[in-house]
C-alpha cells in the first residue's frame, strides 16, 4: 500500500507508488478486474483541522468511513463538507495556500506521508464533482480511457477496450452509448454525462469513490438513476458523497455525519456520525434532530 512510498529505503522507481488491495501498484500497466463483494478500503480521519491560509474552513474531524459503504456528509452550506471530502484524496491541497492538519489514512496507511504521490493517492480514491465534467473536445470512448492513458504506460487496444466496456456497464451506460462510442460525450444527456464521468473514475479502478453533490445538476429521474448505481457500487468500493438532498442521504447511504457551523467566519465541524437510519429517527444531537427535520438549513 503507502509504505513502499515512504520507505527511504525503496528503489527509486518505486517511491511514490500506492498499492490496491489486488497486490497491484497503482502505476501498474496491468489492467484490474473488481470484485464485486470484495473489501475494500477503510478511510480514518482523525483531528483533521483544514485550512486555506489563515482562515480555518474546518475543525477537528474524526470519523471512520466504513469499506463497502456509503457514507453521506450534510449539513448546511458552508460547514465544511465538500472542503473534508476533498481533503479525503489531497485534491484540497491542490487551492494555493491550503493545508491540512492532522492524519487521513487509508487502511492505516497516512496519505498525507512524505515521499506519497498525490497522483496515486487520487488513483485509489477517486472523484465525481457536482457538474459533469466530460472532455468535451473528446469522444465517449476516449473520456473513459483518459484516466488509463495517465494511469498505465502501456495498455493494448484490447485491454483499453475490455476496461471501457466494464466501466460503461458498470454505470449502467454501456446499452445506451455502445453504438456511437465515437462520438462526443458532451453530446449525452445531463444524467448520462454524470455517468459517463461516473465510469471514466471506475475505469482506473479505484478502492474508494468521492463524489460531490453527484446529482445536483440533474433532473429526478437521472438522480434516481444514479442512486440506483451508487447502491451497487457500494459493492466493489468505499464511497462518500456530499448532498444537500436529505431523502438522497436516507435513500443512498449507510451512514451519515453532519456537519454543522456555529456562525459566518467559523469553521464547520462534526456534530456526529452513525447508522442514516438512525440518524434520521434518533439522533444523539439536538442540533442534527433540528436540521434533519428541516428546523434550520
Amino acid at each position: 500500500m503507502l509504505g513502499a512510498a515512504t520507505k527511504r529505503s525503496a528503489p527509486e522507481d518505486s517511491k511514490g507508488e500506492m498499492a490496491d488491495s489486488r497486490g497491484v501498484t497503482a502505476t501498474s500497466t496491468e489492467p484490474v478486474t473488481a470484485v464485486a463483494g470484495q473489501p475494500a478500503k477503510t478511510i480514518e480521519a482523525r483531528q483533521v483541522n483544514l485550512f486555506y491560509g489563515d482562515f480555518q474552513a474546518v475543525e477537528g474531524v474524526s470519523m471512520t468511513i466504513e469499506p463497502n459503504k456509503v457514507t453521506a456528509l450534510i449539513g448546511s452550506s458552508g460547514c465544511g463538507k465538500t472542503t473534508f471530502l476533498r481533503s479525503l484524496n489531497r485534491m484540497h491541497e491542490l487551492t494555493p495556500g491550503a493545508r491540512v492538519e492532522g492524519g487521513i489514512t487509508l487502511d492505516g496507511e497516512d496519505v498525507y506521508a512524505p515521499g506519497v504521490d498525490p497522483v496515486a493517492v487520487r488513483r485509489l480514491i477517486g472523484m465525481v464533482f457536482q457538474q459533469p465534467n466530460p472532455f468535451p473536445t473528446m469522444s465517449i470512448y476516449d473520456n473513459v480511457a483518459a484516466g488509463l492513458n495517465l494511469n498505465a504506460k502501456k495498455v493494448s487496444k484490447a485491454q483499453k477496450d475490455a476496461a471501457v466496456e466494464r466501466s460503461l456497464r458498470g454505470a449502467h451506460l454501456w446499452d445506451e452509448v455502445k453504438d456511437r462510442l465515437d462520438k462526443p460525450g458532451a453530446g449525452l444527456s445531463g444524467g448520462q454525462q454524470q455517468r459517463l464521468c461516473i465510469a471514466r473514475a471506475i475505469a482506473v479502478e479505484p478502492e474508494v469513490l468521492l463524489m460531490d453533490e453527484p446529482c445536483s445538476a440533474l433532473d429526478p429521474v437521472a438522480t434516481l438513476a444514479i442512486e440506483d448505481l451508487i447502491g451497487e457500487l457500494k459493492n466493489r468500493y468505499t464511497i462518500v458523497i456530499v448532498t444537500h438532498n436529505m431523502q438522497q442521504a436516507a435513500r443512498a447511504s449507510d451512514v451519515t455525519a453532519f456537519f454543522n457551523i456555529e456562525g459566518t467566519g467559523k469553521p464547520g465541524h462534526l456534530v456526529e456520525v452513525g447508522p442514516t437510519q438512525e440518524i434520521f429517527t434518533k439522533p444523539g444531537k439536538q442540533e442534527t434532530e433540528d436540521y434533519v427535520s428541516g428546523r434550520f438549513g
